[in-house]
């Protein structure tokens, strides 16, 4: 017996009204569809820049982006390259680093530490997040528990705008630097998903819920900013 795929199509209104209303209802959802994308970039206009002309600032947040056998992958040493240049160019004094340290077996904190002292930054400037298991709870933990109000913020440049939507939503005045990749299937993949994360942002912005984890304040990025720069400390 022959199939007939046509029955499970959805049939077009038969007038000219109905079809009307059909077209407006897709335009409609498209335009909701794409709202919150558009709030991420609107939000982002004008925050944007590169490590040579981002505003000095104390603090830069580096949000984590998984480990290969507790290893950064790829893009996460990418941010984290893009972290000591600005670092290293005294953009910045300190590098908050968040991830996601939610089992004993990952710790994508600590590889961030290992990876950026490997590469010349001093342990004492560098203060881990452990429990920054998504882009809005690093925004809220760097301003409620490591008192951040104002931070550069590094990642991807397809999720720096949401990043600095989120963070300004949160309290904290930010600038974001995108770090560059090739248009490769990872990057499509990175993109694509934006338009489904910038939805879950939105609601984050609107509702902002408190994050997985709050815990206590931690005097972490203070106490960096306070300590002796290493090489005023090499000199007494």
């Amino acid at each position: 017996m022959p199939v007939r795929f046509g029955r499970w199509l959805p049939r077009l209104p038969r007038t000219v009204r109905g079809r009307r209303r059909a077209v407006r209802a897709v335009m409609l959802g498209a335009c909701l569809a794409l709202a919150p994308v558009t709030w991420t970039h609107t939000a982002a206009a004008g925050k944007l820049r590169t490590t040579a002309d981002v505003p000095a600032g104390d603090v830069a947040l580096v949000f984590g982006a998984g480990l290969w056998n507790g290893r950064p992958t790829p893009y996460l040493a990418h941010r984290l390259d893009t972290a000591a240049e600005l670092y290293r160019t005294g953009k910045v004094r300190v590098l908050l680093v968040t991830g996601d340290n939610s089992r004993t077996a990952y710790d994508e904190p600590s590889a961030m530490r290992t990876y950026l002292t490997a590469r010349g930054v001093p342990d004492a400037r560098i203060v881990s997040d452990y429990a920054g298991f998504d882009t809005w709870d690093s925004c809220v933990r760097a301003r409620r528990i490591f008192g951040v109000d104002r931070a550069v913020l590094v990642s991807q440049d397809f999720h720096v705008k949401r990043a600095v939507a989120l963070c300004g939503r949160a309290g904290v005045e930010a600038y974001g630097v995108g770090v560059p990749e090739p248009h490769d299937g990872t990057w499509y993949y990175g993109t694509t998903r934006e338009m489904f994360a910038a939805a879950k942002a939105a609601l984050d912005a609107g509702l902002r819920p408190d994050p997985r984890f709050l815990g206590p304040a931690e005097r972490g990025v203070a106490e960096a900013l306070a300590s002796p720069a290493p090489q005023d400390r090499a000199a007494s």
